[in-house]
């Protein structure tokens, strides 16, 4: 007689039994590491799917399905929290931030297409740049010469990846940083947001209202995908929501402060999908591009966890 399926269960669990217990025992900060790793490598493999899409699909299809797939994720919180979950006294601020949201995966997806994976990716992270800038202006927070010549280095970086000039203008790039720029401006937005509103007021207001902009763009340009290709869209919608999902997870384990640079593995695992996969080689540009971002946002993110740690004081403000 076959054993039964609780006797199965147990014995898995008994076998996974001392990996648990080895893995409960890391420090915090190792798990949480472990799940940012994990994270940049699923949102690599999403990368990937979404690059090769876009050789067929256009970018704004691709994000309709992808916002459609987190909506049929949200539509049991938002039956079960309905009307309530719409209640605000911030619909304008949280419309803005839905179209910021349009233009940020627009552009972000478009470059994301047509540049090296490496490239697109290493941009992308000039968002850490814009923030600073942006909290200057919109939540008055301070900011020393320190951190502004961190965020100058990290422009320079921007600046040796792009190579803008008459003779070698990719509006591609420029499109990446634009993306980088808006990523920034919803920040600032999910700042202002997250003081008086519900995490699953915000995420429904999004939700649903890229998916509405989205609609049209993808309805116009609408190209008919294959059973494969939605098989790729699909796994780009359930990638989504496993980085999403594993960041929670890295930045519920430990200190932000020591688990946010393991993001950057994105950039490895990016530079490794576009040698194995597109046959791209990153230029040395790149590399040293992409340095220079790097260093430059964990000189940030370090001098804010040390103004988070300590009363604040004029050398902290350098």
């Amino acid at each position: 007689m076959p054993p039964s399926a609780d006797k199965l269960s147990a014995a898995f669990t008994a076998r996974l039994a001392p990996y648990i217990a080895q893995w409960e025992a890391l420090p915090a900060n190792a798990r949480g590491s472990v799940w940012m790793v994990v994270s940049s490598l699923v949102f690599a493999v999403m990368a990937t799917c979404i690059k090769l899409l876009g050789r067929d699909l256009p970018v704004v299809e691709i994000l309709l399905f992808r916002q459609l797939f987190v909506l049929v994720v949200l539509s049991p919180a938002i039956v079960k929290g309905f009307p309530g979950i719409l209640r605000t006294t911030r619909r304008s601020l949280h419309f803005t931030r839905s179209l910021l949201a349009f233009v940020a995966m627009t552009a972000g997806f478009t470059a994301l297409v047509h540049l090296p994976l490496a490239e697109a990716t290493a941009i992308s992270f000039a968002r850490t740049l814009f923030t600073t800038m942006l909290a200057v202006m919109f939540l008055r927070e301070v900011v020393g010469w320190r951190r502004w010549s961190a965020t100058l280095v990290g422009f320079l970086g921007v600046l040796v990846i792009v190579r803008p000039s008459p003779d070698n203008l990719n509006e591609y790039a420029l499109l990446a940083l634009l993306s980088a720029c808006f990523v920034a401006a919803l920040q600032i937005a999910l700042r202002t947001l997250a003081r008086t509103e519900r995490p699953a007021t915000i995420m429904t207001y999004q939700n649903v209202t890229l998916s509405v902009l989205l609609a049209g763009p993808a309805a116009y340009l609408w190209v008919t995908p294959t059973w494969e290709q939605i098989a790729f869209l699909a796994a780009v919608g359930g990638l989504m929501s496993v980085v999403q999902w594993t960041m929670i997870k890295a930045y519920g384990s430990g200190d932000a402060s020591a688990i946010a640079p393991m993001e950057y593995g994105r950039i490895v695992f990016a530079t490794i999908a576009g040698i194995l996969v597109f046959s791209e080689v990153p230029t040395v540009y790149t590399a040293i591009g992409a340095t220079l971002i790097i260093g430059s946002t964990l000189y940030t993110m370090r001098r804010n966890a040390i103004r988070q740690a300590k009363p604040a004081s004029p050398a902290d403000a350098e």
